[in-house]
């Protein structure tokens, strides 16, 4: 419990602040048209989109234990099994440091790419999805369309850093893995065990995105001593 009030005396500052609420990693003005070239620093758009990302993952928290608290009140107890796989297939996680040295700046980037646009379209279905519940909180439905706000400006960011660091005018990647079949259900008890499962990956995949973004930070501006552990 004092964990949870914590968590909402921080979160509501994030929401009340007009900073965070209108901010963005990608505020560049002085973006040309094609959209290649940034006059803000490479390090400057770091340290916005490791805060941005920072932002995400705190309220993407809060809202896990918000719909937790939603589904005691409806007499509800979801689990989602340990060891679930949530993270695009795509994306494989170092487990070591010898693997996180052989990584490449670029292959973060791009896993970056892949995890933001994986979950802009099934958050956008949750937060839809609440607005159909009975009684839900309106700090949980809040947050749900913060997160998804947020997240498609952390994607711009991170296409930004691509452009930046790697020279990369445009990415092509694979499209997102199909989720269509997650998202169909007539079943109330299978809706609520859907969105509960988002709520509960996006903030797994959300702590990995930040991770990521402080690593290449690291790398980017520190040069050494740089690891996930």
């Amino acid at each position: 419990m004092k964990r949870t009030t914590v968590l909402q005396v921080c979160v509501a500052f994030v929401l009340c602040s007009p900073q965070a609420v209108t901010g963005s990693p990608v505020d560049c003005p002085n973006q040309d048209t094609a959209g290649t070239s940034c006059a803000i620093s490479v390090e400057k758009l770091l340290e916005r989109a490791v805060q941005h990302a920072e932002l995400i993952y705190r309220v993407s928290e809060e809202s896990k234990l918000l719909f937790d608290e939603m589904l005691i009140s409806y007499g509800m107890n979801l689990h989602i099994p340990e060891g679930t796989m949530c993270a695009p297939k795509t994306v494989t996680v170092p487990r070591s440091k010898s693997e996180i040295k052989q990584i490449s700046d670029k292959w973060i980037l791009h896993s970056l790419l892949i995890l933001a646009q994986f979950w802009i379209d099934p958050l956008v279905e949750v937060q839809a999805s609440l607005e159909n519940y009975e009684n839900a909180p309106s700090a949980l439905l809040t947050r749900s369309k913060w997160i998804s706000t947020k997240l498609m400006s952390l994607e711009q960011g991170i296409m930004v850093l691509i452009r930046q660091i790697l020279g990369e005018g445009s990415v092509t990647l694979e499209g997102p893995e199909e989720t269509s079949d997650r998202f169909v259900s007539s079943n109330i008890l299978e809706t609520v065990r859907r969105d509960y499962s988002v709520i509960y990956c996006f903030r797994k995949d959300a702590h990995k995105m930040q991770t990521f973004l402080k690593l290449l930070k690291c790398r980017q501006i520190e040069k050494e001593n740089c690891s996930l552990f």
